[in-house]
This record gives structure tokens, sequence and C-alpha cells, in this order.
């Protein structure tokens, strides 16, 4: 195929001297949780040929942890998140833009399944903050960007998408190695 790195742009801002008390009730669906200036920064370098350093973030702690996961400059860079789009300098940045549409029942079903599988949070307090943040933030903020993107896929295995998005990006290469 091709060679890619991966991005991922949950990168939530760290928060010294913020309670813990006062972390958990955070709204981490809203844009301004994100650090997305880093990651205009991060895609920058990355797009220049640069390796840069990518923070990682911590849900049990609500917290960036002190770990950094080096990331190499690849010629095809995959960027993957629910606000991706929603801010213009990122999606000037892009070569393709995609956006996955979930049914609300199948987000609501892999959020509970990945907050009580990966993330040791109760079924009560996932419903809250689904009905508090979660859900009113993606009608205000994640629905918005379907409009910005190339292209809108359903989510699960869809043969026909992928192949596309790998024809779009072997004709991207190519047009850069000419």
């Amino acid at each position: 195929m091709f060679d890619l790195t991966v991005y991922s742009c949950r990168k939530k801002c760290k928060q010294e001297g913020v309670p813990f008390e006062e972390r958990v009730l955070m709204n981490y669906d809203h844009p301004d949780s994100l650090e997305t200036d880093l990651l205009v920064e991060h895609l920058k370098e990355l797009k220049a040929g640069r390796a840069i350093d990518c923070p990682v973030y911590d849900y049990s702690l609500h917290n960036r942890s002190d770990e950094v996961i080096r990331i190499e400059p690849k010629p095809v860079i995959l960027v993957e998140g629910i606000l991706l789009l929603a801010d213009e300098r990122i999606r000037d940045l892009l070569n393709i833009k995609i956006y996955v549409e979930a049914d609300a029942d199948e987000r609501i079903l892999r959020r509970i399944s990945r907050d009580v599988e990966e993330r040791g949070r109760d079924l009560n307090g996932i419903i809250k903050q689904y009905l508090t943040t979660v859900k009113p933030m993606h009608y205000l903020y994640v629905e918005p960007t379907r409009s910005k993107a190339d292209i809108v896929i359903n989510s699960g295995k869809n043969d026909v998408a992928f192949d596309l998005f790998v024809s779009k990006i072997e004709q991207l290469l190519d047009e850069m190695n000419q």
C-alpha cells in the first residue's frame, strides 16, 4: 500500500493546578477543550517533513500525562478526531476531508463499551455525561462539520469508500512525485 503516519487529534488541554473534581466536570466535547493551536503546529511540522512529540492524554486523570509519542513524518498523514473539521486552519492543511457518520444509537453503545472497558467509568456517569455534554456538543459542533467534508461515509466496513480513499491517496502521491 503506502507508508503513513496516524495522528489522533484527541489532544485535550493540559490542566495543571485544576483539581480532579473540576476536571471531571469539564466539557471535553467542546472545541475549546482541545489544544487546536498545538494540532495545527504539529500538522505543519509533519507536512514540512519534521517529526513531532505528541502529548498523551490520560483519561483516568482527565489530564495530559507526562508521556509523549514521537511521530515521524510520512508521505501520508492520517489525522482522526470528531472535531477535526471544526477549525478552518486544520481543514486548510488537509488534502482529503472525510466525515464518518454514525447512528446515534451506535455512538452511545460504542461510548458505553469503551468507557466501561478502557476507562473504568460507571454506566450512570457515562449516561449523565452523554446527556449533558456529548449529545448537545455533537449537534452543535460535530454534525455541522459534515458539510465541510469532501466525502461522507457511514461507519462500519465500507469497501467501496475505502477503495476510493486508497485511489485518491495514490493519485495525490503520484502528483507529488512528478
